[in-house]
């Protein structure tokens, strides 16, 4: 192609973001000696795939995929977790936090206690055994205000706690993965993406989703100012009228505290466009983890959440 042809080629806003993102993973593995990228089967981690692949194939990942299971999570999700990891032929690490229940490094006030707070326990115990230096994540900023105060480059310490006042600078796209011994790096490739640019994005590649992500039918309460299916995790409590309920996920975690929204969005055009008039965050509306002050997120990522 000439330099003319070259001159006129416009890249659209995906292509910019996708650059950046393919740019930062390629850091991760010149400056890393053991890196992983953090796979849960859902919308954020499946574009970090496509980005992975169009950063290194057709070679191998230059790190595995690992996550870090509650128990509690939706079957549809671990399953295409699984499938998707056996079709890129890429080794995945699953650790959960019912070994470290059995361990006795993580214990539950109650049987029904939201797990998510804990992951950051299991988290950092497979961070030691494999002696991971960086871990490639999905989060973005435009998702809760704490991960707003991350560097796509956010230093942990030796404990694996996070110092929001206590972060490198970030000028010009230079990025510093230097660590001594036992301390490690998150690594977010897609910080500056929003829910609408991950679904245009999804769209554009034409990327497999779980189920759970489209408009169904399913069985709701009303909690906690939000629905909640009603699943073996969350069975109906005294008092609470089950309904049927057109709904889909907009992100994805444990049972316990994921819920879902009224929708009738089928297909990922229909959910693009509902992302584009709605006004409340994905998390907002459907993490109710998120809106308790004992589990706040910036709490949970100064202990080690990713």
């Amino acid at each position: 192609m000439s330099s003319t042809a070259l001159s006129s080629v416009t890249l659209s806003h995906l292509d910019w973001l996708e650059s950046e993102a393919i740019h930062i993973m390629r850091e991760v593995a010149g400056q890393c000696s053991n890196p992983v990228l953090l796979f849960s089967g859902g919308k954020d981690s499946i574009c970090m795939l496509r980005i992975a692949e169009k950063a290194f194939r057709p070679g191998r990942f230059p790190f595995p995929l690992m996550h870090i299971d509650t128990g509690h999570n939706y079957q549809e999700v671990t399953d295409f977790r699984d499938q998707r990891a056996a079709e890129l032929g890429e080794r995945l690490i699953v650790r959960s936090l019912e070994d470290s229940m059995a361990r006795g490094t993580v214990v539950l006030k109650s049987a029904d206690e939201p797990r998510n707070k804990h992951q950051s326990i299991t988290l950092l115990e497979a961070i030691e055994e494999f002696a991971f230096d960086a871990c490639i994540g999905g989060a973005r900023r435009d998702e809760e205000k704490a991960r707003a105060k991350e560097r796509i480059f956010s230093f942990r310490d030796e404990f694996g706690q996070w110092d929001p006042k206590n972060q490198r600078p970030e000028l010009w796209d230079l990025y510093n993965a230097r660590s001594f011994k036992g301390e490690n790096i998150r690594v977010f490739p897609i910080s500056n993406w929003t829910e609408i640019d991950v679904w245009q994005y999804i769209e554009r590649e034409r990327l497999a989703l779980p189920s759970i992500y489209f408009a169904h039918r399913r069985p709701i309460v009303r909690r906690s100012g939000g629905m909640l299916p009603v699943t073996a995790v969350t069975p109906v409590k005294p008092g609470e009228v089950v309904e049927e309920r057109m709904v889909r996920f907009r992100t994805v975690g444990d049972i316990t505290c994921t819920a879902p929204v009224e929708s009738d969005a089928d297909s990922v055009a229909k959910i693009i466009a509902e992302t584009a008039i709605t006004t409340i965050t994905e998390r907002g509306a459907t993490r109710l983890d998120d809106q308790t002050s004992d589990a706040s997120m910036e709490q949970r990522k100064k202990e080690g959440y990713f």
